[in-house]
C-alpha cells in the first residue's frame, strides 16, 4: 500500500486518487491511441473529487494554491493539505 508523505510536496494523484492500468490494459490502449498507454499504480485519494473540481476549487480559494516546481510539474505542500483535511474533520 502507498504511503502519503508527510512533508513535502504532493503532485495531484496523490491528492484525489489515481486509477490503476494493467499492463494488458496499457497495451490496448497503445494499439488504440487512446487512453494511458503506461502500467500506473493505483493510489487511494486523500480528497475523492474530480481533477476539473478540484483545479475550481483552487481558483475559488477553497483549495490551497500550487507551486509551480518546473514548466510542467505542479505540486501542492503536503503540510497545505493536511491541514485542509484537519479542517475538514473539525466540521
Amino acid at each position: 500500500m502507498y504511503e502519503q508523505p508527510k512533508t513535502g510536496f504532493l503532485r495531484l494523484p496523490q491528492i484525489i486518487g489515481q486509477r490503476g492500468v494493467t499492463a494488458a490494459e496499457a497495451l490496448a490502449n497503445r494499439q488504440a491511441g487512446q487512453g494511458p498507454r503506461r502500467q500506473k499504480d493505483a493510489i487511494q485519494a486523500l480528497i475523492p473529487i474530480g481533477k476539473s473540481c478540484w483545479w475550481s476549487g483552487v481558483r475559488s480559494g477553497r483549495f490551497p494554491q500550487p507551486v509551480k516546481l518546473a514548466q510542467r510539474v505542479t505540486v501542492w505542500r503536503a503540510s497545505d493539505i493536511f491541514a485542509l483535511l484537519g479542517e475538514a474533520e473539525k466540521s
